[in-house]
């Protein structure tokens, strides 16, 4: 007996109840049948396309597992192993095909939205949901689910049993196949021999009925040509013999001819089969040496390429750091030319300041520009100057 503990019976419970619940609702919202509806058509593109598409990956997987199958194929132990796990694996594939393209042709065969099968669904839809209540209940109250276990095991016993019906029943739709064409060949046949017999019998009918007619006729002609019949009977009895002779003598000297052609043939065919054999060890030699051959050279191409590798790493990584000594030049470089332009707008600035100010100072007459103070003496002496000139 599984005993659950309270807080897994809770869970558990709660789970059961939901799945319940969705049962039961799925129950009245699942329609009698599908067929009539505008969507019926896609319902069954959609599986139909899903089960193309996974025998479609299938079909690629099995390719791929015959060119690695291809690729593995050598002497050596890892090789090997590798191999068997290859051909269980394509096994294994194969085996998905065939189970994808039974239900495919199953499905063809069958509608899935028929009302027979919704009818299956929704019986299987009770059973199921019989089966979670009583498990539900015997949890609330056993805290067990024994029942469950029982049941999937009953149901599993059943399938078993189907299975079994169906394979004796195909192994007897098989046998009955069988002997109904071994039945018709039979009376086939059987009609062919009483035709041919009947049209025998026919035959011999008319002929006897011919031999009857002829006979009264014939009688006495019979009788006397028959000692003239006997011996050309004789005659060409012994002529026979002596043909039959000379025919039993062609067919020896042919059955000899036969036998010596025979064994000339028979030789012939064990030097060349020996010829075959020596051809066939030495391009088998050829084949382990050649692939020895390639086997290096593959070897040798991988590490040419790891050398290759590592040494473009290194010239990457030199050229990384050439590129950041370039980069901090340039970034250096152009920090100087703005600071040469900043000076140089500095001092262009400053000059157009210095400029301005001395125009200033020009036109205000300030600082070293001003209007310098004059004495009086020489101002009296520009007056009498003035004075004559006014007078002359």
């Amino acid at each position: 007996m599984s005993r659950l503990k309270p807080l897994d019976s809770l869970l558990i419970s709660t789970v059961l109840e939901d799945c319940v619940d969705q049962l039961a609702i799925l129950g009245c919202i699942m329609p009698n049948t599908y067929e009539g509806r505008p969507n019926a058509e896609e319902i069954v593109g959609d599986d139909i396309s899903r089960i193309i598409d996974s025998q479609k990956q299938l079909g690629n997987r099995y390719e791929t597992l015959i060119g690695k199958r291809k690729e593995l194929r050598g002497g050596s132990k890892a090789n090997i192993d590798k191999l068997q796990e290859n051909v269980t694996e394509i096994e294994g594939v194969v085996a998905g095909i065939r189970s994808t393209t039974q239900n495919f042709t199953k499905g063809l065969k069958q509608s899935p939205l028929t009302a027979d099968n919704l009818q299956k669904t929704q019986a299987d839809r009770l059973f199921l949901e019989d089966v979670i209540y009583n498990a539900l209940c015997e949890i609330h109250e056993e805290q067990t689910y024994d029942s469950l276990i029982e049941s999937v095991s009953e149901e599993q016993s059943k399938k078993a049993r189907l299975q079994n019906m169906i394979l004796k029943e195909e192994a007897g739709r098989k046998r009955i196949k069988q002997l109904h064409r071994q039945l018709v060949d039979v009376k086939r046949e059987q009609e062919t021999e009483i035709q041919q017999r009947s049209e025998m019998i026919a035959h011999l009918k008319d002929q006897l009925q011919e031999m009857k007619a002829k006979s009264n006729m014939e009688g006495k002609y019979v009788k006397k040509g028959a000692e003239v019949t006997v011996n050309q009977t004789q005659k060409k009895c012994s002529l026979t013999e002596k043909d039959m002779k000379q025919e039993i003598d062609r067919v020896h000297r042919q059955i000899e001819e036969e036998e010596r052609v025979n064994q000339e043939i028979e030789q012939y065919l064990k030097t060349h089969h020996v010829d075959l054999e020596e051809k066939l060890e030495y391009w088998m030699e050829k084949y382990d040496t050649d692939v020895e051959t390639k086997q290096h050279e593959l070897d040798v191409l991988k590490a040419s390429k790891a050398n290759d590798l590592a040494r473009l790493q290194e010239l990457t990584k030199t050229y990384a750091e050439y590129e950041q000594v370039v980069v901090e030049d340039r970034i250096e470089k152009e920090k100087a030319r703005r600071l040469a332009e900043q000076e140089a707008e500095e001092l262009k600035a400053t000059v157009k300041v210095q400029s301005w100010w001395r125009g200033i100072m020009v036109r205000k007459q300030l600082g070293p520009y001003s209007k310098k103070k004059k004495k009086k003496g020489k101002k009296g002496k520009k007056s009498g100057k003035k004075g004559k000139k006014k007078k002359k």
